[in-house]
């Protein structure tokens, strides 16, 4: 287990991750887990006072648009907690691997090569991935 996390979390781990990339398949979901762990672990920018699974998701400002959708607020299916588990326990999908952001551009656009001056990661179906550089955060890498 890479990070804490209790019951109560891995629900709310779970429903963010279905909300910010349901689109995204299982795989997606998976890489949005990523991000959830790398922030918690993160002790840099502005995850410094980030310590569990609850800061990660309701951090203002800063935190994921997912918890304004309806798809939060169901609980969370018994295969959406599967997959947050396995981010839990360490597995890790590339472009996500280091990322601490992502975000979905408009329609037919490319990503960005960085974002809020974070290095392009990578790209998966409608999410651009940025990592920051190693000495910025050295616990993702």
């Amino acid at each position: 287990m890479l990070v804490n996390y209790n019951t109560k979390e891995l629900d709310l781990m779970a429903r963010l991750m279905r909300a910010e990339a349901l689109g995204e398949g299982n795989l997606g979901m998976l890489m949005v887990g990523n991000v959830i762990v790398n922030r918690d672990l993160a002790n840099c920018y502005t995850f410094k006072d980030i310590r569990s699974i609850y800061d990660v998701v309701y951090q203002n400002p800063g935190g994921f648009s997912g918890t304004k959708s309806s798809l939060f607020y169901s609980s969370a299916t018994t295969q959406e907690k599967e997959l947050a588990e396995r981010c839990l326990r360490g597995e890790y999908y590339h472009p996500a691997t280091h990322a601490l952001w992502f975000y979905a551009p408009k329609k037919g656009s490319g990503c960005d090569g960085s974002f809020y001056g974070q290095a392009y990661s990578g790209r998966y179906k409608n999410h651009c991935f940025y990592k920051p550089a190693e000495g910025a955060c050295p616990e993702l890498y």
